[in-house]
């Protein structure tokens, strides 16, 4: 079985931003997180918890004029250290799937680490805020992730009035659907494509 450490660390610099992000796969779900933007804060809390991931982010942006530079950038970072971390996804599953609810919200994600970046979202929230943070900055977020990562990614809220427990239920299930698709599977040792290539 692989044993090479599936770790990465990404920079990223604009007038807008600036980021630093490391991350490891094969993590005990530790965090350090501090975006400037509390809500996201949370949401990457409980992903690198659910998913078991090691998570550290330190983020500066132009929040005083809008959340949504912020939010973006640490989605397009977070996107490469995926796909960096992950590398060429010898030995993988590949595939996660995971309908998790959180009170009242049913979030279902399906995802493929695929090299071909699409998101299909389903999601219809019943408040356009969650305090100050806009809620279709959740939406923003996973498109930058799966952008960057080569990632294909669906998400649908099967159902949730709270818009605080939807998100939840999101930022987990997208965790923990991560966590079956990037586990090595112990039948498999070569690319899980037929093509010799993701």
């Amino acid at each position: 079985m692989e044993t090479n450490p599936r770790t990465s660390e990404i920079a990223r610099k604009t007038a807008e931003t600036n980021i630093r992000l490391s991350f490891n796969i094969d993590g005990t779900g530790s965090y350090e997180v501090d975006t400037g933007v509390p809500f996201l804060d949370h949401m990457l809390e409980l992903f690198a918890k659910h998913g078991c991931f090691d998570l550290k982010v330190k983020a500066v942006g132009d929040t005083k004029v809008d959340d949504h530079h912020s939010v973006e950038d640490i989605g397009i970072c977070l996107g490469k250290a995926l796909k960096e971390a992950v590398g060429d996804k010898a030995g993988i599953y590949r595939y996660g799937f995971m309908l998790l609810p959180m009170d009242e919200a049913l979030a279902e994600v399906a995802l493929d680490f695929s090299g071909r970046p699409f998101l299909a979202w389903n999601v219809e929230w019943q408040q356009e805020t969650i305090k100050t943070f806009q809620t279709s900055l959740v939406e923003e977020f996973w498109r930058a992730v799966a952008v960057e990562a080569g990632l294909n990614l669906h998400i649908t809220a099967r159902s949730g009035k709270d818009a605080h427990h939807v998100s939840e239920a999101i930022f987990k299930g997208t965790a923990r659907a991560m966590r079956s698709a990037l586990t090595y599977d112990p039948r498999s040792k070569g690319i899980p494509s037929t093509k010799g290539s993701l």
